[in-house]
């Protein structure tokens, strides 16, 4: 047994992922530091990518990374947080239990059933509807809101129950109902549970590849408005990894990765300074 009470080989198996797993992050960001401090970091930078005139500029892949994932983010907490609080006091027993066993059926669903579906279904409405492709913005955000719907909900979902547990008593000798136990007890004690899933549906929303491949329409362009076409860093990973394996096109791999790290250890990193700070002033 080690110090903190562990088994050896759980400790070595520890530090094997943990240093493995620094060498991954370790690789990426060299080779996207030295993708950014090359000669071309100008050109990669740009706003144009045209590989037959020489510019392979990344920025709006950038732009739409960003818009498509805060999108996505935003309608599917709000979805994650009602489908929570529908499980916990504001629907009856029966239908909380269904919706619940809903939301862990679709984790088990492939990313790729989702963006099948949407292609046949979702982007031929859309196209009928309002115009355009149908391959675009509002596709691919309504899938990505779907797609990381199911974990954002788990995470609100373990954080209420956690507390319910612990307040059953005295929220009924208080007399309230499971509605006024939620909406006064519950979601305010929960607030770092809601954090906490907001990251994780940003960072699933960030490194997703396949529905913005599918459904985003790959278009290299400032998306405007929900209609038009995009292609976010990780379908770009993506979209360049089966057809070219040398060259700058090839190299603006590492800038795309290096960027898509930034952003998750960004958003995690943001969690907990605020984590700390509210508890350095309860």
């Amino acid at each position: 047994m080690t110090e903190n009470g562990a088994p050896p080989w759980l400790s070595a198996a520890a530090a094997c992922v943990g240093a493995l797993m620094a060498s991954v992050f370790g690789f990426i960001i060299v080779c996207a530091l030295q993708a950014a401090l090359g000669g071309d970091a100008a050109a990669l930078m740009g706003d144009a990518w045209r590989p037959d005139a020489g510019q392979y500029g990344i920025a709006p892949m950038v732009w739409a990374t960003l818009v498509l994932s805060l999108s996505a983010l935003a309608l599917s907490w709000c979805l994650s947080l009602g489908c929570a609080c529908f499980m916990h006091g504001l629907a009856p027993r029966g239908a909380a239990c269904a919706l619940g066993a809903v939301i862990r059926f679709m984790t088990a669903v492939p990313t790729v059933v989702y963006g099948f579906v949407s292609v046949f279904l979702l982007v031929p409405l859309v196209r009928r509807s309002l115009g355009g492709s149908g391959l675009c913005w509002l596709s691919a955000g309504l899938v990505l809101s779907l797609q990381i719907l199911p974990a954002m909900t788990l995470v609100i979902d373990g954080a209420l129950r956690a507390m319910e547990e612990r307040t059953a008593l005295t929220t009924a000798a208080l007399g309230l109902s499971p509605a006024q136990s939620l909406a006064w007890i519950g979601l305010p004690a929960s607030r770092r549970a809601l954090l906490s899933a907001a990251t994780l549906g940003f960072g699933r929303a960030v490194g997703d590849t396949l529905i913005p491949t599918m459904l985003a329409g790959n278009a290299v362009q400032y998306a405007r408005t929900p209609l038009q076409a995009m292609r976010t860093l990780s379908a770009h990973i993506g979209l360049i990894t089966s057809t070219d394996v040398t060259g700058q096109a090839y190299h603006s791999l590492f800038a795309a990765g290096g960027l898509l790290l930034f952003f998750s250890a960004a958003a995690s990193l943001t969690v907990r300074r605020l984590k700390t700070q509210k508890e350095k002033s309860a």
